[in-house]
C-alpha cells in the first residue's frame, strides 16, 4: 500500500496551470463530434518531478457509452492538448498528461441511492408495525 505524499507548492501550481488549460482547451479549442455532454476537470495530481500529470475528468454524458465515447476522444486528443498546455507553462518540463475518468461522483450517487433505498425500507417497516400495533390494538377487549 503507497502512502500519498503531501504535494509541494510548485506541485500545486503547476496541478492549477494544468487544470485551467485543460479546462479552456476541452471546452473552447477541442471539435472532436464524440466529445458530448459536460466535461469537467475534476483534480490534477502532477508527480514530484513535474514529469507526469493524472488528470481525473468528470463527464455527464447521456448514458455509459457517450461516457466512454468522450473520454477516448479526449485521450486520443492528448498530444494536441499536451502542446497547448506546453504553450502556458514556463517550467522545463510539460508533464505527460494521463487522463482517467473521475468517479467519485459516481460512487457518491451510488451511496446516496443506496442510503434513500434503506430509508424508504425502514419506513415501510414502521409503518407496517403501526398498522400491526393499531389492528392488535382494536382486536383487544
Amino acid at each position: 500500500m503507497s502512502v500519498k505524499r503531501p504535494a509541494s507548492r510548485r506541485q500545486e501550481k503547476v496541478a492549477r496551470v494544468i487544470r485551467d488549460s485543460i479546462s479552456d482547451t476541452i471546452a473552447n479549442h477541442l471539435s472532436d463530434p464524440r466529445i458530448t455532454g459536460l466535461v469537467s476537470v475534476t483534480e490534477v495530481d502532477v508527480s514530484p518531478d513535474l514529469r507526469n500529470a493524472e488528470v481525473f475528468l468528470s463527464i455527464l454524458a447521456s448514458d455509459e457509452d457517450a461516457k466512454n465515447l468522450t473520454l477516448r476522444a479526449i485521450q486520443h486528443a492528448t498530444r494536441w492538448i499536451q502542446t497547448r498546455l506546453g504553450d502556458q507553462l514556463t517550467g522545463r518540463y510539460c508533464p505527460h498528461l494521463h487522463f482517467r475518468e473521475d468517479v467519485t461522483l459516481k460512487k457518491t450517487l451510488e451511496t446516496l441511492n443506496l442510503i434513500d433505498e434503506v430509508s424508504r425500507d425502514l419506513h415501510a417497516k414502521d409503518a407496517e408495525r403501526e398498522r400491526e400495533d393499531t389492528e392488535s390494538e382494536r382486536l383487544e377487549p
